[in-house]
């Protein structure tokens, strides 16, 4: 863990969507410096599946030494955002570091992202940022510790990051163009950088996105606030950089990073953006041995001598998806899957989770379809045999997923439940 060096005591941090997550975690590494904390977010009233909100997070603050200001915050709403920084700066006499953290996510392809999704992504992640910024300039410029630090990816045009995600992509791009537009604009009088996580961040977003054990392939959001703590100490002429959690804290000696893992050990999710990430990284890893991304637990047998049909790795696969689904499996899901499969054993398969017991085979599904996952008919194989993570599988590209992608997720545990049958 980075050691606090008291270089933020008396700072005033300004911080969207800091009621949970990383905008929390960065709060409490400021808070114990003695860093005054303005706390800018939505949650003002207990969420039924979202810890936390900007009380119960003042709390912390407070507790770990530092001074709190809770703010309701919506930060598309210009009047509560100018209302909040005026707040600040007659509590704590101005500010000195805006931190923009809040943001939205939903990684749906074009056809699949309602107008209102995208019109949220674009006013929280990319309008959000830019009018906070816009009202809490004018204070920065009145410091002498001046940053502002956008949670956003380096600016990176591969395709491959588009996509799956054109909107979200967008609207995360936006808070890096952010960065790249307003380092140069107050170059010399303002630090404005970028952070990013080099593997997935436990969150609640996170925990939403993949569903159960997900966690133990994400690092705590400690790591997060031990390198904006480290960039938010340096001086304002570091500045246009966009940087990665790791490597910014390699910078400043850190080398034992099991530390941050939710599950020390466990393989890691490499995070979106990165070029490095997911398959160069995992061959990386495994090259050099410090992590095992596959542990094949069920392998369909070998073929028989006589001639099969095109469709027989599949149909071995299908039928170990029946032996494990039954009523409580299908009252638990409540979706019906479409599977488009290319490649050697293309064809369309089907899987109904919805009605009785639960049905899977070959053809058209009985109902109409809630979730159409098209790939390859061998990576299909290898995502139900444990031998390629379904979200790894999303976000190299190898898997396309169109309708409900909270059903989508849910699929994942009747892969572990396969698994851990030892089919």
């Amino acid at each position: 863990m980075l050691q606090n060096t008291g270089k933020l005591a008396g700072c005033t941090l300004f911080i969207t969507g800091a009621s949970r997550g990383i905008g929390k975690a960065i709060a409490l590494k400021a808070a114990r410096d003695g860093a005054n904390i303005v706390i800018a977010a939505k949650t003002a009233e207990p969420h039924p599946k979202l810890p936390g909100t900007i009380y119960t997070a003042a709390q912390e603050v407070e507790a770990a030494g530092g001074k709190a200001l809770p703010c309701v915050v919506d930060i598309r709403d210009e009047q509560q955002v100018g209302e909040a920084v005026q707040k600040a700066v007659e509590r704590f006499g101005g500010i000195d570091i805006l931190v923009n953290n809040a943001s939205a996510i939903s990684l749906t392809g074009t056809l699949e992202t309602p107008i209102k999704k995208v019109d949220l992504m674009l006013g929280i992640n990319l309008r959000g940022t830019y009018l906070t910024s816009k009202l809490v300039i004018p204070h920065l410029l009145k410091s002498s510790r001046p940053h502002i630090l956008n949670l956003s990816p380096p600016l990176n045009l591969n395709p491959v990051w588009f996509k799956n995600h054109t909107a979200y992509t967008m609207a995360k791009y936006g808070m890096s163009m952010c960065v790249l537009g307003m380092a140069e604009e107050f170059r010399g009088q303002i630090a404005v950088n970028a952070l990013w996580p080099r593997t997935a961040i436990q969150t609640a977003a996170m925990d939403m996105l993949g569903g159960d054990g997900v966690s133990k392939q994400c690092r705590t959001a400690d790591i997060m606030a031990d390198a904006a703590y480290a960039v938010l100490s340096r001086p304002k002429d570091y500045t246009g950089h966009f940087l990665v959690d790791e490597d910014i804290l390699k910078e400043h000696g850190v080398q034992d990073f099991e530390q941050y893992a939710v599950q020390p050990g466990h393989p890691l999710l490499p995070d979106f953006f990165l070029d490095d990430a997911p398959e160069v990284l995992v061959k990386q890893m495994e090259q050099h041995g410090k992590y095992h991304w596959v542990t094949p637990t069920f392998k369909p047998p070998p073929p028989s001598s006589a001639a099969a049909p095109t469709s027989e790795p599949i149909e071995t696969t299908f039928g170990a998806i029946r032996g494990v689904i039954n009523e409580d499996v299908v009252k638990s899901t409540q979706g019906v899957y479409r599977f488009d499969l290319s490649g050697e054993h293309g064809g369309v398969w089907f899987l109904d989770l919805k009605s009785g017991a639960g049905s899977a085979g070959k053809g058209e599904p009985p109902a109409k379809a809630d979730v159409v996952m098209t790939m390859d008919s061998s990576d299909f194989s290898k995502m139900f045999a444990g031998e390629l993570k379904p979200t790894l599988a999303f976000m190299s590209g190898k898997l396309r997923i169109k309708g409900d992608m909270t059903l989508a997720i849910k699929l994942e545990k009747l892969m572990n439940r396969m698994n851990k049958a030892k089919l």
